[in-house]
C-alpha cells in the first residue's frame, strides 16, 4: 500500500507541474533558444516515459485490489541462433556468346542446303554450298601443273646432287615448284570460301535464305541464324555499394517467371568497371539449360547471396517497434511463474539485414530471451502479461 500511495502522490506532484511547464514552454519558445527548446524536449519526454510507467502501476494495483486483474493474453517466441542467408534481389536477361548470323564469304549463287530450321549441328558441319563459278576446275588445272612442277624439280635436284646441268636450272624449277603449290594453296583457301560450315556446336535457330538465292559478302546477305543454348549466362547490374560483397564465386539463385523454374548456380565474374550512368559493375552467371528451355532474353529474377551469418538472432519484422526518437524496440518477457504470468520490459535493439520478413538483431536481444509476439503492439513496458504458449 505504500509503495501505491507514493506512487499516486508522485502522479498528483507532475501532474500540478504541468501548468507550470507549459509556461516555461512558451517563454523557451519565445526567447528562441533552440538548444534549449531540445533540452526541454528531451526532459518532458523522460518525463512522459515516467508518467507511462506510474499509470500501468496504478492500473495494475487498481485491477488487483478491486479483485478484477485482467491480464494482457500474448505469445512469445525464444531468440535461438540461426543460419541467415541474406540475398540481393536483381533482374536480368538470359543472353548467349554464341548467337551469331553466318554471311556468305564469296559471291555467287545460293546452289544447296544442307540443314532445316531447329535443326542440332556439330562444329565444322556443312551448312550450305554457293556455286564457285569455275574455281574448282581451276584448281584442278593448277593441282596438274603443280604436279608436273614437282616432277620436273626432283629429277633437276638428283642431276645437280650428281653435278649435271646448270644450277640456274636447278632453282628455275625449284621456284616454278614452290610457286604452283602456293598458287594450289590460294585457290583452295577461296574454293573453301564456296561451302559454309557451321563455327560452333548448336542448333539452326533460322535458315533466312532460299536455295538459289544470288548471295554476296556483306550486310543484307545473312543466311543462317545460329544459336548455342549449352552456354547460356546472365547479366546483371549490381549497384557499387554491393561491391564488396558481390564476387566470383557466389552463390545465386536465378528464377524464370514464365518457366515457373529455378536454377542454383555462382557469380562466373565481375566487371572492373563502374558505370558512371547508373553507378554499377556487370556480374556474369551462367545458367545450365539441362531442359534446353531457356532461350536468349528470357527475362529472369536473380538473387545474389550478399551476406551470411551463421549465428543470428532473428525475429519477425511485424513486432519491432519504433519510439519518437527512431529507436528500434522489441518486448522480452520475464521468466513465467507457475501461472503463466510474467513481466514484459522494452529492449531497445539495433537491426542488420532482412528477408522473408524476419530481421536479424545485433544488439538489445539474446539467445535465449523470449520475445513477445502475438499481442508485441499492445502491451507497454514492464506491464504484466499472460502467457499461452
Amino acid at each position: 500500500m505504500k509503495k501505491i500511495l507514493y506512487t499516486t502522490l508522485t502522479l498528483i506532484a507532475l501532474m500540478a507541474c504541468g501548468t507550470k511547464q507549459q509556461q516555461s514552454v512558451e517563454d523557451l519558445i519565445a526567447e528562441g533558444n533552440i538548444e534549449a527548446i531540445r533540452a526541454k524536449k528531451s526532459e518532458i519526454s523522460e518525463q512522459q516515459k515516467t508518467l507511462e510507467d506510474i499509470a500501468i502501476k496504478l492500473d495494475s494495483a487498481i485491477a488487483q485490489l478491486g479483485g478484477e486483474e485482467k491480464l494482457p493474453l500474448v505469445t512469445t517466441i525464444t531468440a535461438e541462433p540461426q543460419h541467415f542467408v541474406h540475398y540481393l534481389e536483381l533482374q536480368g536477361d538470359v543472353k548467349t556468346k554464341q548467337n551469331v548470323l553466318i554471311y556468305p564469304e564469296m559471291a555467287g549463287t545460293l546452289e544447296r542446303i544442307y540443314v532445316t530450321e531447329g535443326e542440332r549441328v556439330s562444329k565444322g558441319q556443312l551448312l550450305a554450298k554457293i556455286d564457285d563459278g569455275g574455281l574448282g576446275s581451276q584448281l584442278a588445272q593448277l593441282k596438274t601443273q603443280a604436279e608436273l612442277n614437282k616432277t620436273t624439280f626432283e629429277r633437276q635436284k638428283r642431276l645437280w646432287e650428281q653435278k649435271i646441268g646448270s644450277e640456274i636450272q636447278f632453282l628455275q624449277a625449284k621456284t616454278n615448284y614452290e610457286a604452283s603449290q602456293n598458287a594450289v594453296k590460294q585457290l583452295e583457301s577461296q574454293l573453301g570460301k564456296s561451302t559454309i560450315r557451321a563455327p560452333f556446336p548448336g542448333i539452326i535457330d533460322d535458315v533466312i535464305l532460299d536455295q538459289g538465292t544470288v548471295v554476296s559478302p556483306g550486310p543484307g546477305s545473312e543466311i543462317f541464324r545460329i544459336v548455342n543454348l549449352s552456354d547460356m549466362y546472365i547479366e546483371v547490374d549490381v549497384p557499387e555499394s554491393y561491391l564488396g560483397q558481390v564476387s566470383k564465386g557466389k552463390e545465386a539463385v536465378v528464377y524464370f517467371p514464365v518457366l515457373g523454374d529455378s536454377v542454383t548456380t555462382k557469380v562466373r565474374v565481375t566487371g572492373n568497371f563502374i558505370n558512371p550512368s547508373n553507378r554499377s559493375f556487370r556480374a556474369e552467371i551462367p545458367v545450365p539449360n539441362i531442359k534446353g528451355l531457356i532461350k536468349p532474353n528470357l527475362t529472369a529474377k536473380v538473387r545474389l547471396n550478399d551476406y551470411t551469418n551463421t549465428e543470428a538472432i532473428l525475429i519477425p519484422q511485424s513486432i519491432i517497434s519504433e519510439n519518437a526518437e527512431g529507436e528500434q524496440y522489441a518486448y522480452v518477457s520475464s521468466e513465467p511463474n507457475a501461472k503463466n504470468e510474467a513481466v514484459v520490459t522494452r529492449s531497445i535493439i539495433t537491426t542488420g539485414k532482412t528477408q522473408n520478413g524476419q530481421i536479424e538483431v545485433l544488439t538489445g536481444i539474446s539467445s535465449g530471451n523470449q520475445i513477445i509476439k502475438e499481442g508485441a503492439r499492445t502491451v507497454k513496458n514492464g506491464q504484466k502479461v499472460k502467457i499461452l504458449n
